[in-house]
């Protein structure tokens, strides 16, 4: 190769993921608290979704219509969601959109998990949706050691990326995952397709978080 040689690097195939803080979770938090406090009491299982049962531990999870309720409270969280992922949808595929189109996006699926200390959440993606999300609504005892642990462990999507490992592919990032630590009023939006888990939590506070799946729609 010439010592003058030219070389253009393309970062291709990437994965969008965006974190930010919900507008109004100070006034929201208290009455959404209090709401899926009334609601766990009235499960009839911890589970009552009847979804991956066996993939949960030690947490309560509601029905995947938490955010369909007419309590105020939930209905302003909704809208405020389904604003931010029309923000970042849109962001990313408007030029790829027909010119002149309008783009509403829904959430289809919803709902609620009351996690207790040594609760976690195996492995998993999300079929059926094109963007989900994550909202800690009460992070419970949080910290950025793995003493309570509790992180949320995104996996590498690209399936063949750890078959062989030297100093060639110290980038590709380790052991392939990305963690985060929950802080309160925290959203994280990630495709579908990412896999991820909630690592064990040792916390003695619960940590509450409402979940969705949203679909985007073109008019």
């Amino acid at each position: 190769m010439s010592d003058n040689a030219h070389i253009d690097a393309q970062d291709i195939w990437a994965t969008p993921l965006f974190s930010f803080t919900l507008p109004d979770h100070d006034f929201l938090k208290d009455d959404l608290i209090t709401h899926i406090r009334h609601s766990e009491k009235q499960q009839g299982r911890a589970i009552d979704s009847l979804v991956a049962e066996t993939a949960k531990h030690n947490l309560s999870e509601s029905t995947f219509d938490f955010l369909d309720s007419e309590d105020p409270t939930v209905m302003e969280l909704r809208r405020l969601l389904e604003e931010a992922i029309l923000e970042v949808v849109t962001d990313l595929n408007q030029t790829f959109w027909p010119d002149g189109a309008e783009a509403e996006s829904h959430i289809i699926e919803s709902w609620y998990h009351v996690t207790k200390s040594g609760g976690y959440h195996d492995m998993h993606s999300h079929p059926n949706c094109s963007w989900c999300g994550i909202y800690y609504l009460d992070p419970g005892n949080t910290s950025e050691t793995d003493s309570i642990g509790g992180k949320n462990r995104f996996y590498d999507p690209r399936v063949n990326a750890d078959h062989f490992g030297d100093p060639a592919t110290a980038y590709i990032g380790g052991h392939g995952v990305w963690d985060i630590t929950p802080q309160s009023g925290q959203v994280v939006l990630f495709p579908s397709y990412l896999k991820h888990s909630a690592l064990p939590y040792f916390g003695k506070q619960d940590r509450i978080v409402i979940a969705f799946n949203s679909i985007t729609e073109l008019y």
